[in-house]
């Protein structure tokens, strides 16, 4: 699966990825898209390599329905422009994320959603379909060479687990 070919992005100020994950998925709900819309955030910096920040894009498979949602962006004073910022979003919003939940095989999880394979953090191997794989209710894909690649990392008893943590510790929290 490709990314859908109808994309916008949604310029923010934005600097926090929790913020955005928030930020996407309101506007989404305030907009009714469908859920094949496919919504992502991606780390940008303006030009001149000041203001980090995280943009979002939103993707469908509908000309018509980026146009109309780039116009509805637009009215409501978003800062919106045509494309994603860049081939490696990761994805927020994607057919099935809602029913990741609990524990899965990576068999399921592919099954399930718009996610076509896992990749598993130091080994070149895929890992077996009938891997048990713990949600969190936190699973963030990127796109990879326009696939939806979901980087997962070893854990307990020989399950794995999205690399991205639902709440990570903000650098230095405790100095």
């Amino acid at each position: 699966m490709n990314p859908p070919p109808y994309a916008i992005g949604i310029d923010t100020s934005v600097t926090a990825l929790s913020e955005a994950d928030q930020l996407l998925r309101d506007l989404t709900a305030r907009l009714g898209l469908p859920e094949d819309v496919i919504g992502c955030t991606h780390l940008v910096r303006d030009a001149d390599g000041g203001r980090p920040r995280v943009a979002l894009s939103l993707a469908t498979g509908s000309e018509a329905a980026a146009k109309a949602v780039r116009a509805r962006l637009t009215a409501q004073g978003h800062r919106v422009r045509d494309g994603a910022w860049d081939q490696a979003g990761r994805a927020v919003l994607y057919p099935g994320a809602a029913a990741l939940t609990g524990t899965l095989t990576v068999a399921e999880l592919v099954g399930r959603s718009a996610i076509e394979r896992v990749r598993v953090l130091g080994t070149a191997d895929r890992p077996d379909p009938a891997t048990r794989l713990v949600t969190r209710e936190f699973v963030r894909p990127q796109w990879q060479d326009g696939e939806l690649v979901l980087a997962a990392m070893p854990a307990v008893g020989g399950t794995l687990v999205p690399f991205e943590v639902p709440d990570p510790t903000p650098c230095c929290a405790d100095h």
